[in-house]
């Protein structure tokens, strides 16, 4: 044995200083081994439609509707099982409407209570009783446990003091016990939460939903291009703050950044009027902030090379006397010539008022404490990519050549592709935020990450000033990264997979960024299986696109399966109707035995340890 080694097992005897105490931890993780592996949620380009995935997050992708439905067809009409869900969802909500109904008596509330122990009961069923208990809140924990593992006994002895346990707890505080228990049930219900990238942009709550996530039990974040966008804002990006507020305007969602971020628009509302007076408020200062952008753009193009997008520098090529403007070489008319800020002998230069504008919204985004917290979170949270119990999680594209291959990147000096250019990028992402001495370089890559050609986030041809400023549709078609033709064979997926250090049949692809339009036959399931396209359109404005509002993948002990959902009308609906979503669900894949611990990526580190305790075991045996 080496020194280093014993050392470790040194160490571990600090924990389990005795052979009793090693035993019972070796009996503990074996037991959990052959448990069944917890279930993971998948979703991703949410888009700041809070309500619909609140309703998501509290019906657990319908999972709590399905086992209300297993466990009281047989006792409980339709109408009170759909009751009792949205009791689930929204306790509070429901709970004072039954108070005010005059319904909210002791044995209603009984009822209630023991129903939810029941429901509790059975999908504690997949953990550990330890596992269950830490789940529990804190205050209700003991009482609880108690009600769910009460049993029935000769002399009836378990069922007196479970009444008993019940009077008390109606009599001080019934709701405040069911909310508790109806959060214990959403949290057993899902074990995991991936979210697969673009929490931000085009819905107006993404701060609301970050809110959300930041009280989630578990989880996991892979950045979207959207997400990149906001957290390069953050670091002070003047370019990723010009989209950011342009994409607010244009999608109608400047409250997050005013009343959620504490952003002021003001400065930039005042020039835009001076600017031009005849326009609406809102169409000025989205062609104030435009401009600007695409002077910023402009400018880290020229100042970034190795981005190798000089045919992006667009604005170089604008002739205001005839109204035109050169892309990929050919000439196209400007839909608008009225541009008072624009100089053709310098048209990537701020003009002193735009700089004063762009100089005070850098300073807000900087000075926001909450989207300072909510970006750390991102950055604590999440990543490029996931590789969890052997599926591959990121939300854009493997950049790839014409070819199939893996295609190189010549960027920072450095030749990069496939994992290797995954794992700079996040490096790097993490360094513009975080790094002290960062430089105007590193915060200029992350917009390249937000709509750079070759950005594992992105991966096609952006065309914002040519859908702004053309109103030919040839000039706004965006030649996507060949991944999106290659990522249908399966080839390619195993050659991805294993670049990532997966194979065998039960890794998957889990992919967003795309949204699946289903009302034209596309469908989520890719590549023979490998591959799972989860992006359905969250957000309202792709539902007409797509056909669907959004997808939620399901990995339990037995396999995969994906959820549609279809529209979802408010919160309000939910609480007064008892309205929920509709979900279609799909078999994705059903594993031939059962998934346990054991097959999970927990699973191995559980088994690394008791290799680890079996060592230790022996050392106490031997008096060593």
């Amino acid at each position: 044995m080496t020194d280093e080694r014993l050392r470790y097992l040194k160490l571990l005897s600090e924990k389990y200083p005795t052979a009793r105490s090693v035993k019972r931890e070796i009996i503990n993780l074996t037991a959990i081994l052959n448990l069944p592996k917890g279930t993971e949620h998948f979703m991703s380009d949410i888009h700041g439609e809070y309500e619909a995935f609140c309703h998501i997050l509290n019906n657990c992708s319908g999972v709590i509707r399905e086992k209300v439905d297993m466990l009281y067809r047989g006792t409980l009409s339709h109408e009170d099982r759909k009751e009792l869900c949205t009791l689930i969802y929204y306790p509070k909500e429901k709970l004072t409407k039954l108070r005010r109904s005059g319904e909210g008596t002791p044995e209603r509330y009984r009822e209630i209570i023991n129903l939810l122990i029941e429901l509790a009961r059975t999908l504690s069923s997949k953990y550990t009783r330890s596992k269950a208990r830490k789940a529990m809140p804190e205050d209700y924990a003991y009482i609880i446990d108690e009600l769910m593992h009460a049993q029935k006994d000769e002399d009836d002895n378990q069922v007196r003091y479970h009444n008993i346990i019940l009077d008390t707890v109606i009599d001080l505080d019934a709701e405040d016990f069911i909310t508790s228990l109806s959060g214990l049930i959403k949290r057993l219900a899902v074990d995991h939460l991936h979210i697969v990238g673009d929490i931000f942009d085009r819905g107006e709550s993404a701060d609301k939903i970050i809110d959300m996530l930041m009280k989630h039990h578990s989880l996991d974040i892979e950045w979207g291009n959207h997400d990149i966008l906001w957290m390069g804002a953050a670091c002070g990006s003047k370019a990723c703050i010009a989209n950011v507020v342009r994409n607010a305007i244009k999608y109608r969602s400047v409250r997050i950044l005013e009343s959620g971020y504490g952003i002021s628009l003001r400065n930039l509302a005042l020039f835009s009027e001076q600017l031009y007076p005849d326009m609406a408020p809102m169409d000025a200062a989205l062609k104030t902030i435009s401009v600007i952008q695409f002077k910023l753009e402009g400018q880290i193009i020229k100042r970034n090379p190795d981005f190798e997008l000089d045919d992006k520098l667009v604005m170089q090529t604008v002739n205001l006397e005839d109204g035109t403007v050169v892309c990929e070489g050919k000439t196209y008319k400007l839909n608008d010539t009225n541009l008072p800020t624009f100089d053709p002998d310098k048209p990537y230069e701020l003009t002193e008022g735009e700089t004063k504008v762009i100089d005070g919204l850098k300073n807000s985004f900087l000075s926001s404490l909450r989207l300072r917290e909510h970006v750390d979170f991102l950055y604590e949270n999440g990543g490029m990519y996931k590789i969890h119990n052997g599926n591959l999680l990121y939300h854009g594209c493997v950049p790839l050549r014409e070819d199939g291959a893996l295609d190189e990147i010549c960027i920072f000096d450095k030749m990069l592709s496939g994992r290797e250019y995954f794992d700079f990028a996040d490096a790097k992402a993490r360094y513009a935020f975080y790094g002290k001495h960062r430089t105007q370089r590193d915060i200029d890559f992350m917009w390249y990450l937000w709509c750079g050609r070759k950005s594992p986030l992105c991966g096609r041809n952006i065309k914002t000033f040519e859908r702004a400023m053309i109103d030919d549709k040839a000039a706004h078609t965006e030649k996507q990264n060949p991944y999106y033709d290659f990522y249908k064979t399966e080839k390619t997926c195993l050659e991805i997979l294993a670049e990532f250090g997966l194979s065998g049949k039960l890794s998957h692809i889990v992919n967003g960024h795309t949204p699946v339009r289903t009302v034209i036959g596309e469908l989520p399931i890719r590549a023979n299986g490998r591959l799972l396209v989860i992006d359905g359109g969250f957000c309202r404005d792709y539902h007409e696109k797509t056909g669907i509002a959004g997808y939620t993948l399901i990995y339990n002990s037995h396999g995969l399966r994906l959820k549609a959902h279809k529209p979802f009308e408010s919160i309000d609906e939910a609480i007064a109707d008892n309205k929920d979503i509709h979900f279609e669900s799909e078999i994705v894949e059903t594993e031939s035995h059962r998934m346990m611990v054991a097959d999970t990526d927990n699973g191995g580190r559980i088994s690394r340890e008791l290799d680890d305790l079996r060592e230790l075991l022996e050392l106490y045996r031997n008096g060593k």
